[in-house]
């Protein structure tokens, strides 16, 4: 077998989406699993909704990612240019020759023409489709639309009464009927080539042997093939993954969660974690792990895998695997990756005041709570915020042992701010009171915090220190005293 080569070639019309991150994905780990080549190229021709700041955002999307190209934009390559903008006399080229072997024609029907002979094919039940009325023009109707001023469009000329089959590496036998599509545009009247044809060239020109993407593109595929064969270029292998549905069985959308990898990547979602979620979305390894780093992904991947079922985006599975790889990681680490959230909250000045060693308490403590980076902000609340009671926490403060246990507290609460040692502590008081640890840590936790639930009572002790853990205690001591 030669040497693999696939290529990811997104439009920069938006920023990048769940969906073509996963067609990224997949490309890449096909490359990287039979050791090809992953190649970056940017479909720019559709002048109108283009942003140069989109392309910039895609190709910091896939950085983030890890998804490393070895050819194409930002990087080396000997095929380019890798924008099309850029490839325009190349198109002109083939273009040309296409016109000279009469596989194409110029045609000047106007918009309101094609759109009149469009409705009259869907009135009798037929397939909207060009007719051909440009095709057979002569050389003296072609100059006199020229000479008006009429900006012509090359069409292909499709083949009549061919049967046109891929073999799709994952949806197997596709066919489709020639007479079924009508004549289609590959160049527009401005010059630049419509999707169909600069795919074709692009692919062919790079050496691209396998085209993964969505199957939204499988309708092309029969158009491509016919500009394949026109141009005797070597078809490449084929593979169209399925839809990426949200949880409703209904096409993603913002309902669904946030769509731009940028906003994952803001909310505080690992990159590993999503290259993990989004190898799922479609694909399946052996065996029933779900939590699986890129390399073993790499290892194990091929398109035989691959499902032709829609693949449906779970969130709560995206918040559970995230959840993992955040306890994954190592505390300083994450120490690191959470601070910028903790600096640009209303608790910036609380966490600069903290010691190294607090800071890393604190995120200890709050590790096993997080779903994403951004959830430090609200789970350092509790150690950040003035005291306030729940509803909850009042009728726990109401218990009959509460006042002796917060007593006990305060009249052994040692000076040694340690969470072992508070925790030793707390212990103590449950012994000696002949009391269930739950009837000494509620209490003491409702008294501190307000709250009937949250992180390891001894670590936010420790964190609050002994001078505003008493404050805090002797407040809720005199509220329920009346004192």
């Amino acid at each position: 077998m030669h040497q693999i080569k696939v290529r990811f070639a997104p439009s920069p019309t938006g920023p990048l989406h769940i969906g073509g991150a996963r067609s990224a994905l997949f490309n890449y780990l096909f490359a990287r699993h039979y050791g090809g080549v992953f190649l970056l190229r940017i479909e720019d021709t559709d002048l109108d909704r283009s942003r140069p700041e989109y392309e910039d955002e895609i190709i910091t999307s896939l950085r983030w990612l890890g998804l490393d190209w070895d050819e194409g934009v930002a990087s080396a390559g000997e095929n380019g240019p890798y924008r099309q903008t850029e490839r325009r006399s190349i198109y002109e080229q083939y273009t040309r020759a296409l016109l000279e072997q009469g596989d194409a024609y110029y045609c000047f029907c106007s918009e309101e023409a094609l759109e009149e002979e469009r409705q009259a094919l869907m009135s009798k039940g037929e397939t909207p489709r060009y007719l051909g009325h440009c095709r057979h023009l002569s050389e003296e109707e072609r100059a006199a639309c020229l000479a008006r001023g009429i900006k012509p469009v090359v069409r292909f000329r499709v083949p009549p009464r061919q049967i046109y089959m891929v073999d799709d590496l994952v949806r197997g036998r596709v066919s489709f009927e020639s007479d079924e599509m009508g004549d289609f545009i590959i160049v527009k009247s401005d010059g630049l080539p419509t999707y169909n044809f600069a795919v074709v060239v692009d692919d062919a020109l790079m050496g691209v042997t396998h085209v993964i993407r969505a199957e939204e593109h499988l309708s092309n595929t029969p158009r491509q093939l016919m500009i394949y064969e026109a141009l005797r270029f070597k078809r490449p292998e084929f593979a169209h993954i399925s839809l990426i549905l949200g949880s409703d069985r209904q096409k993603m959308s913002k309902r669904h969660g946030a769509t731009s990898l940028m906003q994952y990547r803001e909310m505080g979602y690992l990159p590993e974690a999503l290259i993990n979620f989004l190898s799922l979305l479609g694909w399946s390894p052996e065996g029933e792990e779900q939590i699986l780093d890129v390399e073993q992904i790499i290892r194990a991947f091929t398109l035989e895998r691959v499902a032709k079922s829609p693949a449906v985006f779970d969130l709560d599975k995206l918040n559970w695997m995230n959840g993992q790889y955040i306890r994954k990681l190592d505390i300083q680490d994450l120490a690191a990756r959470v601070r910028p959230y903790l600096i640009n909250s209303p608790y910036q000045a609380q966490t600069e005041a903290l010691s190294a060693e607090q800071y890393l308490l604190l995120i200890a403590m709050l590790k096993d709570r997080l779903v994403c980076l951004q959830d430090i902000v609200k789970e350092a609340a509790v150690v950040f915020e003035p005291l306030s009671y729940s509803s909850e926490a009042v009728e726990v403060l109401k218990g009959e042992n509460t006042s002796v246990v917060l007593q006990h507290f305060i009249d052994s609460l040692s000076p040694e701010m340690q969470p072992d040692v508070i925790k030793q502590q707390l212990k103590t008081i449950t012994k000696t009171n002949k009391l269930k640890p739950k009837d000494v840590f509620m209490p003491l936790r409702c008294a501190l915090s307000g709250q009937v639930h949250g992180p390891e009572l001894p670590s936010l002790i420790a964190l609050w220190g002994r001078e505003e853990t008493l404050r805090r205690v002797q407040h809720s001591l005199a509220m329920l005293t009346g004192k």
